[in-house]
């Protein structure tokens, strides 16, 4: 199959295609590549902002040098060599929305992407942190966390689990447009991560996490250094949480009510038990032979039911009767993406090795001086 064949497979299955085609336009099978995209009509839109990109790029470079504009033109004409400035870099192709984009190569655009973190990330640390490999089960809650990771650059390689796809209902916390609605949950938080960071990798497991792919999901290519479940299936929560302590890889849970997170350092401690004790009783086996009315107290249980909101609470009352399921709210979905990536960065950092159950309450950190009559 040629070039310009995989193209079109590529448009004609565009529900399914999540990942950019890299060119480097010194290798002539991608400058014919280039070419051919350019004769089919494939490219909509050209982002070509290079010689700004040169510009971060010696301004990263010479962070005590106060250069003026007109200093830049030799200055990148020295840094270029003599490369004409259309092949410099790389040129990445979108299929799903047919832009083509100019970009530094994998090095420099790093070097520059991840300049404004220095030094709360050192150079040193960054580069540890591109080495790692995070699992992430659940988009919901999961893609918030999966874009703010990716926004810092806490790892080099993310895996994604989910099998369902984006409905209406969905949009009150997943940052998407209506024009995805239908698409996979998986699908969707690919692209958007690739049109950050083409140079990172991602794997889709988009019939979400079962027993037929949990070992894929946890060692294919290496085992996961972290791993976030952040899905709402209890059996999915137990079997994978059995797995993570197999393998020795801490697990962190983001609930999204009351900034609540769970941290259990199966790396540290091997033999802890899953969930903080919370889920005794419940194994890979004995779970599937429970029903959903017998999940509820387990359920209650872990997810705390003394210690949830309010107004959670009074939800959960509600369910399948004024209200179809238990509610989320983007605010408390963005929260847990900050957190989970922050206590994640630490953990793959080696700065912070606790286990245990944290709260980032808004409603209590930030609170009336009288107590609200329902909060």
């Amino acid at each position: 199959m040629n070039n310009i064949s995989r193209f079109r497979e590529d448009f004609n299955n565009a529900k399914e295609v999540h990942e950019p085609i890299i060119l480097r336009l010194s290798n002539p099978g991608d400058k014919q590549t280039f070419h051919e995209l350019l004769e089919a009509d494939r490219i909509k839109f050209v982002c070509d902002e290079i010689y700004g990109q040169l510009e971060e790029l010696i301004k990263v470079q010479n962070p005590s040098v106060n250069l003026t504009q007109d200093q830049y033109p030799e200055l990148i004409a020295k840094h270029l060599g003599g490369r004409d400035i259309q092949e410099y870099g790389v040129w990445v192709y979108y299929p799903w929305n047919q832009r083509l984009v100019h970009l530094l190569d994998e090095e420099e655009f790093i070097e520059v992407r991840t300049n404004r973190n220095r030094n709360k990330i050192t150079k040193e640390e960054q580069e540890k942190l591109r080495t790692k490999k995070i699992g992430i089960v659940g988009l919901s809650v999961g893609q918030s966390i999966a874009l703010t990771i990716v926004m810092e650059r806490v790892c080099g390689e993310l895996r994604l689990a989910d099998f369902d796809t984006a409905e209406l209902s969905n949009l009150n916390r997943i940052r998407t447009g209506v024009h995805n609605l239908g698409l996979k949950k998986t699908i969707i938080a690919a692209r958007e991560i690739y049109e950050i960071d083409p140079f990172l990798k991602v794997k889709l497991f988009s019939g979400g996490l079962n027993d037929g792919n949990t070992d894929e999901f946890f060692l294919g290519g290496g085992k996961l250094d972290l791993f976030i479940e952040v899905c709402d299936g209890l059996n999915v929560k137990i079997k994978s949480r059995y797995k993570a302590r197999e393998f020795q890889i801490p697990v962190v849970m983001d609930t999204n009510d009351r900034g609540m997170l769970d941290v259990e350092r199966f790396d540290l401690e091997p033999l802890r038990p899953v969930l903080h004790g919370l889920a005794d009783g419940l194994d890979p086996e004995s779970i599937e032979h429970l029903t959903n009315e017998e999940k509820i107290p387990y359920i209650l249980r872990i997810v705390g039911a003394d210690t949830m909101s309010a107004r959670l609470k009074a939800s959960m009352l509600e369910i399948k009767k004024s209200i179809n399921t238990w509610p989320q709210l983007a605010s408390s979905v963005t929260l847990g993406g900050g957190v989970t990536t922050d206590v994640c960065r630490r953990i793959l950092l080696d700065h912070f090795h606790d286990s245990g159950r944290y709260y980032v309450d808004p409603d209590e950190i930030i609170a009336d001086k009288t107590q609200n009559a329902f909060t």
